[in-house]
């Protein structure tokens, strides 16, 4: 950042999901809120969405690629209509989610994307990275807090529905299921069946049909194909012991289901259709994306009021994930406590908060949550390093810091298997003497990264810069969803 204590950037998020794609510019309001004698805190003061584009139908070029070409033209298209260039931009990420990350050039597209901003965070979604995205976005992690009410936020697209459950702004379960609006494709505005996907075969299965390519189908056939599916997305949030085709439906672990559930929201593509006033009653209506998601989108709504659950409306419904994802900010700065120089810069590097209220009061318990996190985020896959965010010890005493840092390196074993940097932020002021606890503790040298005095959330990303100010301070930049603050 230049002197100046103001500064504004530009930010875009882009998401290509299973059905759509879409972008969202944004300009970001920066500023020093410290006085001149403190250490710098950077926070977003000012946020505006300023472009939305026109939702488009994601391009492939056939099943299992996507268009590379065609998707570089809608975000060069939709920089010309809000009138900037690549330059312009500062920062924004591009995530590719549902069905469409299972593509095989899905990597490839990301890497491709990412020279339309100054500095994208880029990844491919995983089933549950994306429900917390969609749910931040959708305004879900706020109401919590707003009304310290659990909620949970339905992401329904065209491949996949992802599941975040939200206590006080916190994702504290994720699960997600196989079910989307364009799992059986059809002629737009008719009833002729042109694709039927593997997740499709095993709800018409289990529903008794045998519907092929190129057959027309009636409203009464297809409604209770669509009922089954609905009632899989609202049988996940009622019992663990489900059903075999939601069992079959489940891309991961299930729900806990540790929170009573009464607040649902749904957001992605088909929300508009679960809070329609009514219903489509021809095959016509129901076909007008050549997909069945206006049905699913009511038969959702029907089935999650008859089993008792209150919808509450998002903020955000077919945007939500890509709001989520899409808006990173220089949000703070905090005081380097415990490193090796050499370790840093890091980059994009991905927070996991793996408690979500207390800590466990034993080194195995700390360990086992630790590796539940890593293992529903997928993080000890990632290629990228990882970030534990944690609020601090149970007390401020040597013997529960020292646990806390047997637990850390108890549940991080496998991470730190692979040589990564094990990498800390904690909210509390004690990075030296964990960081100390660790090393004494560890039974070889680690590269390590402790900075105290941060907030940072789950699924945030940072950016940790050299030393400055003869190693006493460390720049962090952090690039959360910030219309979740």
């Amino acid at each position: 950042m230049p002197e100046s204590n103001i500064q504004t950037i530009m930010s875009v998020g882009i998401d290509i999901g299973t059905t759509t794609t879409q972008l969202v510019i944004s300009r970001l309001t920066i500023e020093n809120t410290a006085s001149g004698t403190f250490v710098p805190h950077v926070e977003i003061t000012d946020k505006e969405v300023i472009h939305r584009s026109e939702i488009y139908i994601t391009p492939l070029s056939d099943r299992d690629l996507i268009d590379a070409v065609a998707v570089s033209k809608i975000v060069e298209t939709e920089y010309l209509v809000a009138g900037l260039t690549p330059e312009n931009i500062d920062t924004g990420a591009v995530i590719i989610t549902g069905e469409t990350a299972k593509k095989e050039n899905a990597k490839a597209i990301i890497d491709a994307l990412a020279g339309y901003a100054g500095d994208f965070v880029v990844a491919t979604a995983g089933a549950n990275l994306e429900g917390i995205y969609a749910g931040k976005g959708s305004g879900a992690a706020a109401f919590s807090v707003q009304r310290h009410q659990v909620v949970v936020n339905i992401d329904v697209g065209g491949g996949t529905s992802n599941y975040a459950m939200f206590h006080e702004g916190k994702a504290v379960e994720t699960t997600c299921l196989n079910v989307g609006g364009h799992l059986i494709e059809f002629e737009p505005q008719g009833d002729r069946i042109t694709y039927i996907s593997e997740p499709a075969k095993i709800a018409l299965q289990s529903a008794g049909q045998r519907l092929q390519v190129g057959e027309r189908i009636t409203l009464p056939q297809l409604r209770p194909v669509v009922k089954a599916m609905a009632a899989c997305i609202v049988e996940v949030l009622k019992t663990t012991k489900q059903s075999e085709l939601t069992r079959a439906l489940l891309m991961t672990p299930t729900l806990r289901l540790e929170h009573t559930i009464r607040k649902v929201m749904i957001s992605g593509g088909v929300a508009d259709y679960v809070y329609a006033p009514q219903g489509p009653v021809t095959m016509m209506e129901v076909t007008e994306f050549g997909d069945f998601g206006p049905l699913l989108g009511w038969e959702l709504k029907l089935c999650l009021e008859t089993a008792g659950f209150v919808l509450e409306k998002p903020n955000e419904t077919v945007r939500a994930t890509v709001i989520g994802t899409g808006t990173q900010s220089v949000n703070l700065s905090g005081s380097t406590i415990h490193l090796q120089e050499k370790t840093l810069p890091l980059r994009n590097v991905m927070v996991i908060s793996p408690f979500s209220s207390t800590i466990p009061d034993t080194v195995q318990g700390i360990g086992k949550a630790i590796k539940n996190e890593m293992l529903r985020l997928q993080a000890n896959q990632s290629e990228g390093s990882v970030a534990l965010a944690l609020k601090g010890p149970r007390t401020m005493t040597f013997v529960n810091i020292n646990l806390l840092a047997q637990g850390v390196l108890l549940g991080m074993e496998e991470y730190l298997s692979q040589n990564k940097p094990l990498v800390l932020v904690i909210e509390a002021d004690c990075g030296k003497v964990l960081g100390q606890c660790i090393n004494a503790n560890a039974n070889r040298p680690l590269e390590m990264v402790c900075i105290d005095q941060l907030e940072v959330e789950d699924c945030d990303y940072i950016d940790i810069g050299k030393p400055l100010m003869g190693g006493r301070v460390v720049p962090v930049v952090l690039k959360t969803l910030v219309f979740n603050r």
